[in-house]
C-alpha cells in the first residue's frame, strides 16, 4: 500500500473500496471480503443508505477499527442537524471517523462544515472533506472556514484528470479522491490501446494499469466490487510502477470528458431528499 499525507498530518491509504450502489447486506459483504484481502480504506456516504451494512462488514472483517480508514459523507438534509455525525456514528458502530465529507454542495454548506467542525474539536472526526463541490466553493472552504479542508472527492480518470483541480489542491496541501475512476466502466475507457499494450507489458489487466495511473498521479481510488476476485485485483497495484514515458502516453488520451454533470435542479432534489432506510 502507498499512502497520502493529508495537511492535517493524517495518512490516508490511496486505494480502497467504496459501496455507492449497494444494499446493506451487498456493503457488508464486500466491506468483509475488502478488508480479509488487505484493503484498510472504505468509503460510504448517509445518502448510500448502507452505513449499518458497512459498520457490519467492518466488525465481522475481525480487522481492529484503529488498522482502517473509514470515509463517510453527510447528507445535505442533516447539515445543520446537530445529531447528524452522532447518528452517523451510531450507524456505522464506530466512535469516531478518519474523514467525513459534505456530499453535495446545498445552500446550507456552511452549516454543515461547521457542525463537522465542532465533530473534530470533539474528537469524533479526524479530517473534513468537500465532495462535488465546485472551485469557488472549495476556495470559499479553505479562505473562510476556521479548519482547512483536507481532501476533495470528485469524478477524476483519464478521460477528465481534473488538471485545473488538482493545481488548487497543490496549492492547499490538499488531495483528491476520485470516484468513476475507471470512467463509469465504460469499456472503451479501458479499451484504449495504450491501457491494453500496457497491460501485457507489465501483466495486469487494463482496470489495474489505470488504477496504477490514479495512484502515480497523486489520486485516492475507491473502485466499487462486490466481486472478491475484483476486489483482490483492485488493490493488487502496487508491485509495479509505470514509467515517465507510460505516464505521458496515458495524458494523450485525456478528452476532458466527465460522465456526471451538476445542474441546479438536482441540487435543489438534493436538498429536499430526504434519506430511507439504513438497515
Amino acid at each position: 500500500m502507498e499512502y497520502i499525507t493529508l495537511n492535517n498530518g493524517n495518512k490516508m491509504p490511496m486505494a480502497g473500496i467504496g459501496v455507492f450502489m449497494m444494499s446493506p447486506a451487498e456493503a457488508e459483504a464486500s466491506v468483509e471480503s475488502a478488508l480479509r484481502s488487505g484493503v484498510r480504506l472504505i468509503d460510504t456516504a448517509n445518502g448510500y443508505m448502507n452505513e449499518s451494512g458497512t459498520g457490519r462488514g467492518i466488525k465481522k472483517s475481525g480487522v481492529k477499527r484503529e488498522d482502517i480508514f473509514l470515509v463517510t459523507k453527510l447528507w445535505p438534509t442533516v447539515y445543520e442537524k446537530e445529531t447528524a455525525v452522532d447518528e452517523t456514528l451510531a450507524r456505522l458502530g464506530t466512535d469516531y471517523i478518519d474523514l467525513l465529507f459534505l456530499h453535495q454542495p446545498t445552500a446550507n454548506w456552511r452549516e454543515g462544515y461547521r457542525n463537522i467542525e465542532k465533530a473534530v474539536k470533539a474528537g469524533k472526526v479526524k479530517a473534513i472533506g468537500l465532495s462535488n463541490f465546485p472551485d469557488d466553493q472549495l476556495r470559499e472552504a479553505i479562505d473562510t472556514m476556521e479548519l482547512k479542508p483536507q481532501m476533495v472527492q470528485v469524478e477524476a480518470h483519464p478521460y477528465y484528470p481534473q488538471t485545473e483541480l488538482k493545481q488548487l489542491l497543490s496549492e492547499n496541501g490538499m488531495g483528491l479522491m476520485a470516484w468513476y475512476p475507471l470512467g463509469h466502466g465504460d469499456k472503451s475507457l479501458q479499451e484504449e490501446p495504450v491501457f491494453k499494450e500496457l497491460a501485457k507489458k507489465y501483466g495486469k489487466s487494463s482496470a489495474q494499469i489505470i488504477l496504477r495511473w490514479h495512484i502515480q498521479s497523486g489520486n485516492v481510488v475507491i473502485p466499487g466490487s462486490k466481486n472478491p476476485d475484483h476486489i483482490r485485483e483492485n488493490i493488487n497495484i502496487f508491485d509495479f510502477v509505470l514509467s515517465d514515458a507510460d505516464m505521458a502516453e496515458i495524458a494523450k488520451v485525456n478528452k476532458n470528458k466527465r460522465y456526471y454533470t451538476m445542474t441546479p435542479e438536482m441540487l435543489n432534489i438534493f436538498a429536499n431528499m430526504g434519506l430511507g432506510p439504513d438497515l
